[in-house]
């Protein structure tokens, strides 16, 4: 077996089985890869969907009970058989070659760790995008797209999006897995895995590269066009900034600093843009996790013992 594919589901039955299907259906050596289902923990028809197409050959259901994203990616990883494991979200849709693409440039390079590929968007039917929706917001929406040509990312801000991504199984291994502090549980938005992992790959001398060929696509949904989703997202993302500071030894008092600088900042542009929607709200929303940042930052603080006292 030479990739696993891995979709890691969580209550999404009505988007889910379009994700399968292009999974089902690559452009790819049908003995040389494999398809697997982590449901976590979901309490609606996740297992009917997976159920109607159980009797194909390439395709595995797993049920984790501990709800948690970075969890079901490890349950997935464990289970797999595969060396090369790629992920896609359940409410995402792969490209014919998706495996095709990704799988080649590991080939081409043993020292790849990580590879992802490029992410357009899917509005709902008859849905036009929001005007107050800016380019790097739709990013918060799974869009993603560094150009036409394969690039060897250096800067972890730009690691591929996690709904469209893949991993060398021996470089997981290295790292213990996936970290279960980061990652979605139930409808925190938690994030910055992918980050944290990228980081990990290029400290350890691994190689992270961006795939335009291996192209997927990514649902909005309904409840993702609204302002306080927006907001929701970047708190949560300002939260798992915070911890990964935290896990790089970052953390103390300059984090208020830090937190305080781009929290007044994001402010100011927010007035200075005020007379363009999309660029004012890219700024609130911007200033907005900051206190999310700022709160986990004085919390770790409050929380971390203090140093024992040394005898000279």
């Amino acid at each position: 077996m030479k990739v696993s594919a891995i979709i890691c589901t969580h209550n999404r039955e009505s988007y889910l089985g379009a994700a399968i299907d292009s999974l089902l259906n690559q452009d790819f050596d049908p003995d040389a890869y494999e398809v697997i289902v982590v449901d976590n923990a979901s309490t609606d028809g996740t297992k009917a969907v997976v159920d109607q197409r159980l009797p194909h050959p390439r395709l595995r259901y797993i049920y984790e009970t501990t709800l948690g994203l970075s969890v079901a990616r490890n349950t997935g990883a464990n289970a797999a058989q595969g060396e090369i494991l790629a992920y896609l979200d359940d409410d995402a849709e792969a490209s014919p070659q998706w495996l095709s693409a990704l799988c080649q440039v590991y080939e081409q390079n043993e020292k790849i760790a990580i590879a992802g590929g490029k992410v357009t968007l899917i509005w709902p039917p008859g849905v036009t995008p929001p005007k107050w929706i800016s380019p790097d917001l739709a990013g918060g929406l799974g869009a993603y797209d560094l150009g036409d040509e394969l690039i060897n990312i250096q800067n972890p801000g730009l690691t591929p999006r996690g709904l469209n991504y893949s991993l060398r199984r021996s470089f997981l291994n290295a790292i213990g897995g996936f970290d279960t502090s980061l990652g979605r549980v139930g409808k925190n938005l938690l994030s910055n895995e992918e980050l944290h992992m990228t980081q990990l790959a290029l400290e350890q001398g691994w190689q992270v590269v961006y795939v335009p060929t291996a192209l997927a696509a990514h649902n909005v949904t309904p409840a993702r066009m609204k302002r306080a989703w927006f907001l929701s997202r970047s708190w949560w993302q300002g939260i798992s900034e915070c911890y990964r500071e935290q896990v790089g030894g970052q953390a103390g008092p300059k984090q208020l600093q830090r937190g305080g600088e781009r929290l007044i900042r994001g402010l100011y542009k927010t007035l200075k843009y005020i007379t363009k929607p999309a660029q004012s709200f890219e700024n609130f929303t911007y200033a907005y996790g900051q206190l999310g940042y700022l709160s986990s930052a004085i919390g770790g603080m409050i929380r971390r013992p203090a140093p024992a006292n040394r005898t000279p």
